[in-house]
């Protein structure tokens, strides 16, 4: 990135996918990029980035958001010359078409329910959290609704077990069916038996390159996780001290993302 380049930037907040930004410029062309956090990071940082926008020279220029998440405009004059005002706003997406019933239709058939098929018979998920109880309200819960605002599907005990559910069957299924094992390291993780139930799932589905772990720190150091488990070092993490939920969101889904063969 160029220096001492003008950027204005705009926060969108949370969106939805299928949400219109819109772009309103006066003066001349300029460079318009929507992008999440990570990119946005990226860009201020002069390194590679993804966008959605480009150089545009008629306005109002419209740019449908690829998916639910949190958002910005990045609008500057790298390359180009003048001085441009602009203004951004949302709109949200459009209702789903409804359907009317026929006129001639029973009013039997306009309120039959179909029959109670489970919704869960063959769930998959993308990402399964493994996490001690003690990390659920500060990282493991906010870090499952980050991730479903992105559109990602996401085991969570919260999310998936009801009552009478065997807990290990619930497990191995949300293991089984999980392209991504998210770990959430921590004291408490390495001292109870649940979670390392389930990060022996996720290594061995790892191992076996069924599943790919992305592992989380969480009050807890390097070398603390030396000592206590040797082979979980070496694996890239993040740490809850260094960079927030959102922005651990953000980079998971990038990865979700980049694995799949249609991407997001």
């Amino acid at each position: 990135m160029a220096k001492g380049s003008q950027i204005r930037e705009y926060d969108l907040g949370a969106l939805q996918r299928g949400s219109t930004v819109v772009v309103t410029l006066r003066g001349n062309a300029a460079n318009v990029r929507l992008m999440d956090r990570t990119n946005l990071r990226s860009f201020k940082a002069g390194k590679r980035h993804r966008h959605f926008g480009g150089l545009v020279k008629r306005s109002p220029h419209r740019i449908k958001v690829p998916r639910s998440g949190h958002w910005y405009v990045t609008i500057d004059m790298m390359g180009l010359h003048g001085t441009v005002r602009s203004n951004v706003r949302v709109e949200p997406p459009p209702l789903r078409a409804a359907k009317s019933a026929p006129m001639d239709a029973p009013l039997s058939n306009i309120h039959h329910e179909p029959p109670h098929i489970d919704p869960d018979i063959d769930a998959t998920w993308d990402v399964f959290i493994a996490h001690a109880s003690e990390d659920k309200e500060n990282v493991a819960r906010p870090l499952a609704e980050a991730l479903r605002a992105h559109d990602l599907k996401v085991w969570l005990d919260d999310f998936e077990l009801k009552i009478g559910d065997s807990l290990r069957r619930r497990i191995d299924k949300g293991l089984a069916r999980s392209s991504f094992g998210v770990a959430i390291f921590s004291h408490a993780f390495f001292s109870k038996g649940w979670t390392q139930y389930e990060l022996d799932g996720i290594v061995g589905f790892s191992v076996s390159s069924k599943q790919k772990m992305l592992p989380i720190w969480h009050e807890i150091s390097a070398e603390e996780i030396s000592s206590i488990a040797p082979s979980l070092v070496d694996k890239v993490a993040r740490a809850t001290a260094e960079y927030t939920i959102e922005e651990i969101a953000d980079e998971i889904v990038e990865v979700v993302g980049a694995d799949s063969p249609s991407g997001l």
